[in-house]
């Protein structure tokens, strides 16, 4: 008889954003006559940017001819487009990353998740609290975080890495040294930030104790204050022990459209084996390239037309950061993130739990956010709120929240 991966079972309840659905869809039925807004899930509101579109456009006629029509993509992606990333995301920052060294992929959280496979089972994983679901349980799926505590909302196996208001919602270097360890900046859920000098202390430590770095950096083009380094590859010595994950969904509106990509460069190797050698023969067994109608619509991201639209794109979605940051402090809420982010999070009130402020939210003022303690133990008391709602809907919820 078949076995099934028990790891899987060892998972708590629905994937997070599954369960706030879920909430959603029933409130939504019980009162139909109620307007919702939602500020929860990170998915972007705006089209996409008119050079996109025309890339698009020409993309898919160049399918409907014989002698432009493309088939299978190159496992790793277009060389038209790992260039272009290479000459616009690194060479402008005085980074040198080789074509060879991008794995052009459908999105940041499929990379996010799957990078963990090229990494022996026993190797012991640190990870922000709170974070990004998908690194703890991909890594849950893999067999390598031990038991679930649920009285505490830990695994055994995973070292948690606390990013309190004490700590101004930056990790700590930890003090059990780990082999994996993941950074995101931009932080989600919190929308902090740390600057260079402070980055380059992971990356020397890292460097130090022979851990990898797993740098996600989906929010980079929100990045407003100049200290803040915008790839982990600005850091001294980085290219030995981190490997940088991007996606086109936040910074270009693909959330629909769907494409990312990773860097593994060459130097970063375990002995003698070369992590891009690894992630090149996961990427070509088990992914068949992104559609070309997709990447072309990505290289028109990084055109004179494209960085323009795009970056009034993001500023679009800064001004609604902005509205629910000051909002919320002006009604008294505690409030971080909303500056180099397109995330607010915020103290829930009244000693109420995070999801306890979800229901709260949602039933008095039809608002829906997403509980802080969906993203670890330490999100417990936290509330994050979205800017990717439109102008409109973020002045009302907004109006809506202070009126409580």
């Amino acid at each position: 008889m078949f076995k099934i991966n028990e790891n899987y079972l060892k998972l708590p309840g629905s994937y997070l954003f599954s369960t706030i659905g879920k909430k959603v869809r029933e409130f939504t039925e019980a009162n139909p006559d109620k307007k919702i807004i939602r500020l929860g899930i990170g998915d972007v509101t705006l089209p996409l940017a008119p050079a996109v579109i025309d890339a698009l456009h020409i993309a898919v006629e160049e399918m409907a001819r014989k002698d432009t029509f493309k088939g299978y993509a190159p496992d790793l992606g277009y060389d038209f487009l790992r260039q272009t990333i290479t000459e616009n995301d690194y060479r402008t920052r005085g980074v040198t990353i080789a074509t060879d060294e991008i794995f052009v992929s459908d999105g940041a959280k499929s990379d996010s998740a799957n990078i963990q496979e090229i990494f022996d089972v026993n190797n012991k994983i640190a990870v922000c609290d709170p974070v990004y679901p998908v690194y703890v349980d991909s890594n849950v799926m893999a067999g390598r975080t031990g038991e679930y505590i649920p009285e505490i909302g830990k695994w055994t196996n995973v070292i948690y890495m606390p990013c309190t208001k004490e700590t101004n919602f930056a990790p700590e270097l930890p003090k059990e040294q780990p082999d994996i360890i993941y950074l995101c900046f931009p932080n989600n859920p919190t929308g902090s930030t740390i600057t260079k000098d402070e980055l380059q202390k992971w990356v020397d430590y890292a460097n130090k104790v022979g851990a990898v770095i797993i740098y996600d950096a989906a929010y980079e083009a929100y990045i407003s204050e100049e200290n803040v380094p915008h790839t982990i590859y600005e850091c001294e010595g980085a290219k030995t022990c981190a490997i940088e994950i991007r996606s086109f969904s936040k910074n270009a509106g693909f959330t629909g459209t769907r494409l990312g990509y990773t860097v593994v460069p060459k130097e970063l190797k375990s002995g003698d084996v070369m992590l891009n050698s690894l992630w090149a023969r996961r990427h070509g067994t088990k992914f068949n390239g992104a559609p070309y109608i997709t990447q072309a619509a990505g290289a028109a991201v990084y055109s004179e037309a494209g960085k323009k639209q795009t970056m009034e794109q993001i500023a679009y979605y800064m001004k609604n950061a902005t509205i629910i940051r000051e909002g919320l402090l002006s009604a008294g809420y505690t409030v971080s993130g909303g500056v180099n982010a397109p995330y607010i999070w915020l103290e829930t009130p009244k000693g109420m739990t995070s999801w306890q402020f979800f229901d709260y939210l949602l039933e008095k003022a039809n608002v829906v956010g997403t509980p802080g303690s969906g993203f670890g133990p330490s999100g417990e008391g936290y509330f994050r709120l979205t800017a990717f709602g439109t102008y409109e809907n973020t002045l009302e919820a907004i109006e809506r929240i202070k009126k409580l």
